[in-house]
């Protein structure tokens, strides 16, 4: 399941030493645990994440002081989250289940002869990346593959980093932030500080739901084109761009007024602001005729917009993806503000019963495959949701809390999405400087990135 380092002159730079399988440290429960069809469907795959630390000297004396703290708490905190160190059983019609049977998560250790100056700015685009984040082969039998993967990669300065690879299957970013928080509490010498809620019977569906109320569109294809095979095989890049306080502030200002307000009379937020511009400024970038139907899909917490909410804790999905539409020529020629409605009438849609009828309506899909992004991952070069051209995902980590992941040695210097190669996937992220700035990280194709980058920043001058 790790990536081959040895066919070229950046692989040449880091070498694994070791992989562990780490195990609970003490016996848990056993058995098929089920997931809620919100776990089952969409990105099903891992998302990567990757920290980089300069230790004190004090960590540095003993060469593996680092490893056995982080082996060591993460075999206490697969306690409390014992599914974790499980594995996915595939069931009927494309669904599975979570075999909680302790067979642990992956750790690799890895050295580098590199310095963390010489990764600069450490932008995903960096040729070094695919080495610090373990690769995952997904023609494996799923349930060979480990839910949790961890890479420490040990620099020649005295630096390192830690790649964490994490189901989507199990975990959305909450939960998946909730994990690593107590994993680095635990590590400080510290408890739990909130156990995780894994019952999904909270999320029971109604049995008054109008399901053909709830539908599943296939994202628009490219005009003239009648499947997506070929725009899945081109060539991808990925920036990150910033954007500075006074730009995300010009940008929210004309946004609200260029377009009618919003019903609620609540201003357009950040997200439906910023995303706005990226959307607008990939159908400008990519070139799309006036009558190009374009999607972009949102994902949205719906954690405290069911009745009741979900409990504290909750471990798992709960999140979902809604879709905005446009034709590219609408998005192109009216202001900002019509993105950005467009946006808010998306996310306003998701509530109790949206959440119920969703569950109830996935529930009666006889093969939940054409669903998860999974399948392309293994190969097949039509199956599962494509947002890539003429369409856009992007997800916010505006509000979660991803900095500051202390394991002992105090926190990092950088944090930042993991390697990202499909076009059209793209991330939202505060400045790691806490200055009100904002970074987008995006992957389009290579022959569309320029010309993106370039609408980007002078529209908003």
């Amino acid at each position: 399941m790790i990536a081959n380092m040895s066919s070229s002159s950046s692989s040449s730079k880091v070498t694994l030493k070791s992989c562990y399988s780490v195990r609970p440290m003490e016996p848990t429960w056993y058995g098929r645990l089920p997931l809620s069809e919100w776990d089952q469907i969409g990105n099903i795959t891992h998302v990567s994440t990757i920290y980089f630390y300069r230790p004190p000297q004090k960590w540095l004396t003993s060469p593996n002081k680092i490893a056995t703290t982080l082996k060591d708490s993460l075999s206490k905190v697969l306690v409390p989250f014992y599914p974790l160190a499980g594995r996915l059983q595939w069931k009927e019609s494309g669904r599975f289940d979570v075999e909680c049977n302790s067979l642990g998560a992956q750790f690799i250790e890895a050295e580098s002869s590199l310095t963390l100056s010489e990764l600069g700015d450490f932008s995903p685009s960096c040729e070094y990346y695919p080495y610090l984040i373990p690769h995952i082969d997904y023609t494996r039998p799923i349930e060979d593959i480990p839910l949790v993967i961890v890479q420490l990669t040990n620099f020649k300065c005295g630096g390192a980093s830690i790649s964490l690879l994490i189901s989507h299957a199990v975990a959305d970013g909450p939960s998946a932030l909730h994990f690593t928080s107590e994993w680095a509490r635990l590590a400080r010498g510290e408890p739990v500080r909130t156990m995780p809620y894994f019952d999904i019977n909270v999320l029971s569906s109604r049995s008054n739901v109008n399901v053909n109320e709830w539908e599943f569109n296939e994202p628009p294809l490219l005009l003239g084109n009648s499947n997506n095979v070929e725009e899945r095989k081109k060539k991808t890049t990925v920036a990150m761009l910033k954007v500075s306080k006074t730009q995300v502030e010009k940008l929210r200002k004309t946004a609200n007024e260029s377009w009618e307000k919003p019903s609620n009379g609540r201003g357009y937020t950040r997200y439906e602001t910023l995303t706005g511009h990226v959307w607008r400024s990939a159908s400008k970038a990519r070139g799309h005729a006036n009558d190009q139907q374009t999607s972009l899909g949102v994902c949205v917490d719906w954690r405290n917009r069911v009745e009741p909410n979900l409990p504290k804790g909750y471990f798992g999905n709960g999140t979902l993806d809604v879709v905005a539409t446009s034709l590219a020529g609408d998005l192109i020629s009216k202001p900002l503000g019509y993105a950005s409605s467009r946006i808010r009438e998306a996310i306003e849609k998701v509530n109790d019963e949206y959440v119920r009828m969703g569950i109830e309506y996935f529930k009666k899909q006889e093969d939940l495959t054409k669903f998860q992004d999974l399948h392309a991952k293994m190969g097949s070069d039509d199956k599962g949701p494509f947002y890539g051209n003429p369409n856009l995902g992007v997800v916010s980590w505006l509000t979660l809390p991803i900095y500051g992941l202390d394991f002992g040695w105090g926190k990092e210097v950088y944090m930042g999405p993991g390697t990202h190669d499909s076009d059209g996937d793209s991330l939202l992220l505060p400045s790691y400087d806490d200055d009100g700035s904002l970074l987008v990280a995006i992957c389009l194709q290579e022959v569309h990135m320029d010309a993106f980058k370039r609408h980007f920043y002078q529209d908003i001058v």
